[in-house]
């Protein structure tokens, strides 16, 4: 008799593997703890002109469209709030920026934020750091909303300003205005500059540090989405996997073999957590999956097997020869591999298919059910040499941002399932290759990965917090972190388990007593 696989296993599984698309969970993520205000940089951080009168400064090739004060909020001071316009003559863009500027208790630093998929960030991004004393920014990057459309312009033709001003001129504007207002509206420039993002920001932070390394003295990168023009190829790979193999392999089934895959793992470490703490030691084969049933999803089958077998191991070229990374054993397949309906079908996410549409075909039409593997290899290639120069974001010559003192803090979520780690960890070899190895590397720019932590947050394992307070330290009081920390929180916000996340290639061992929910029982060690 087939062993069957109880819907109750798999419902476990889901909760914690947290969705990295789709709605909100009702009532939204647990509560984590109170932001600190850090330590103002100078005795008057107040400011020396009125709001209003920014919007009189002359600016080149920028328009202060609006100057106002906003109340602030929880005891905060009030917030000037300064939309901005800057343009590339003779191109015509128009990249809006946003100012956040905190009337009273300014910290002497200046913050920019970043955006998520196409979005170049959103106008209310500078509402936190700004109640917590930070001159902060964020902008549009040229375009609104979260549309991969602006790429063509009105002839179908692509719209190389705009693809320029969202890959990196945008927040690079969004910077230099910044702290010019910062400095007219105080009268000092900030002491320190600081951007944190994850996704599209962490690839911004990055793509700061590459291309304007005097831009920021420090960056926090989460999940960056630094290997743009590979990532968003490799995303559609699960969906013409099932397609050309005409076999739709249930979410069910899919949440199963991810299960199956935890429960083979998750002991690795030495700790039972429902958590695989290095993917890259789980060697677990689906095989044993074929012929088992899943309550209420149906049978395993080989080819079933085959596509999970596809998806972990990540694209590659008909040969065999490798493309790029895939899922890590523990990842949820709907992030990137949806299916679903009546007969079911592939659902690829949103943002993959704008990618393909209006960047690589450059056709708004175009029906990703048509596509070959002889297309996807030839289209593979086209998006790293069409889009590489412009948007790729993995240059590891970080020579000029160690030069000026810069520092970066990269973390990413071992169960992410729409941005695979290993291409994070990938760049970051490349980085220590290229600037004299681990050692020297480490003296500016360190990695962390998040065992069971999906995109940027959520999942059965502890999510990292304080990796700009961690930035700081390492930039003002040169104290550069050795672990961060993370904790799983409940719906209460009560921390119900705790881990440090060590500093690549390190990982977290349990010391052998207390409890394996405290942080404090766990030591890095470069093996388990």
């Amino acid at each position: 008799m087939n062993r069957i696989i109880p819907l109750a296993a798999l419902a476990i599984v889901l909760a914690t593997m947290g969705r990295a698309q789709g709605p909100p969970q009702r009532g939204g993520p647990p509560p984590g703890p109170p932001a600190v205000p850090p330590k103002p940089l100078f005795a008057n951080g107040e400011a020396v002109r009125s709001c209003e009168s920014l919007g009189s400064l002359s600016l080149p090739n920028t328009t202060i469209d609006s100057a106002t004060v906003e109340p602030g909020n929880g005891g905060s001071s009030d917030m000037c709030r300064v939309t901005a316009t800057v343009t590339h003559p003779p191109a015509g863009d128009k990249v809006k920026v946003f100012i956040g500027l905190p009337v009273k208790n300014w910290n002497g630093r200046f913050q920019g934020t970043g955006g998520g998929g196409f979005s170049g960030g959103n106008p209310n991004g500078v509402r936190q750091p700004a109640a917590l004393g930070y001159a902060a920014g964020a902008t549009d990057t040229g375009h609104e909303g979260g549309s991969g459309s602006f790429a063509l312009d009105a002839n179908g033709r692509l719209n190389w300003m705009l693809i320029r001003d969202n890959a990196y001129l945008g927040i690079h504007e969004m910077t230099v205005l910044g702290k010019a207002l910062t400095e007219a509206f105080y009268g000092k420039a900030p002491r320190y500059s600081y951007f944190s993002g994850c996704s599209t920001g962490g690839r911004q932070a990055l793509m700061e540090a590459q291309r304007y390394p005097l831009d920021y003295d420090g960056v926090v990168a989460g999940a960056p989405a630094i290997n743009w023009t590979k990532l968003h190829v490799e995303q559609l790979w699960g969906e013409l996997v099932m397609k050309e193999a005409n076999n739709f392999v249930p979410q069910c089934r899919f949440a199963a073999a991810t299960a199956a895959a935890v429960a083979a793992c998750d002991a690795i470490d030495g700790v039972k957590d429902g958590v695989i703490e290095d993917p890259k030691r789980c060697t677990y084969d689906p095989k044993a999956l074929v012929g088992t049933t899943v309550e209420g999803c149906g049978t395993f089958t080989a080819a079933d097997v085959e596509v999970i077998r596809k998806i972990w191991q990540g694209p590659r070229r008909r040969d065999g020869s490798f493309l790029w990374y895939g899922l890590q054993p523990g990842g949820d397949f709907g992030g990137v591999s949806g299916t679903g309906g009546t007969p079911l079908t592939g659902r690829p996410s949103g943002i993959t298919l704008e990618w393909w549409k209006y960047f690589l075909t450059q056709n708004p039409q175009f029906d990703w059910t048509t596509l070959t593997f002889p297309r996807y290899e030839q289209l593979w290639d086209q998006s790293t040499e069409e889009f590489g120069a412009v948007i790729g974001t993995d240059n590891p010559d970080l020579s000029a941002f160690r030069g000026r003192g810069g520092k970066a803090i990269v973390w990413h979520g071992w169960a992410d399932p729409l941005i695979y780690p290993e291409g994070t960890i990938d760049y970051y070899k490349r980085v220590q290759e290229k600037m004299g190895g681990a050692a020297k590397t480490s003296e500016f720019i360190r990695l962390f990965l998040a065992p069971g932590v999906g995109h940027c947050g959520g999942g059965a394992g502890p999510a990292p917090a304080g990796q700009l307070e961690a930035l700081l330290k390492w930039v003002e009081e040169s104290k550069a972190p050795e672990t961060l920390d993370a904790a799983r929180r409940d719906q209460t916000g009560k921390v119900v388990r705790s881990r440090p996340l060590c500093q690549y290639p390190l990982v977290a061992k349990y010391k052998g007593s207390g409890s394996t929910d405290d942080a404090a029982n766990f030591v890095c060690s470069a093996n388990f």
